[in-house]
């Protein structure tokens, strides 16, 4: 059975439901303590690069160019495998990012490959 993959802002706190904490943003998000943040990971590893994190800076113009660049990225990442295989048989994985936007964010298209992959 493949886990339920969920996206949340990690500002928003830790729920009873979220099953494994995964922070998928590369850089510690601002006024956030580890233990208010009570994570099974980060995963800093599958954030996007410093390079295309710049480029986009959040730019809802860019956003349909940054999902395709960021896949790119995904797919050449070798941790993407080892990610799945680790956390495949979880009920329940919420991916956690710091960003403002609900739905423009890379949490959201590494949801929709590990969905794939998994």
């Amino acid at each position: 059975m493949k886990p339920v993959i969920t996206t949340r802002r990690i500002y928003e706190g830790p729920e009873t439901n979220d099953g494994c904490r995964i922070l998928v943003d590369r850089l510690w998000p601002r006024g956030v303590t580890k233990e208010k943040a009570a994570l099974t990971e980060w995963a800093k590893y599958l954030a996007p690069s410093t390079e295309l994190r710049k480029w986009y800076d959040h730019s809802a113009e860019l956003w349909p160019e940054f999902q395709k660049k960021y896949l790119e990225e995904l797919k050449a990442n070798s941790n993407v495998a080892a990610f799945v295989n680790t956390y495949k048989r979880e009920k329940h994985i919420t991916l956690l990012y710091s960003v403002k936007s609900p739905d423009h964010n890379h949490a959201l298209v590494l949801k929709l490959l590990l969905e794939q992959k998994m």
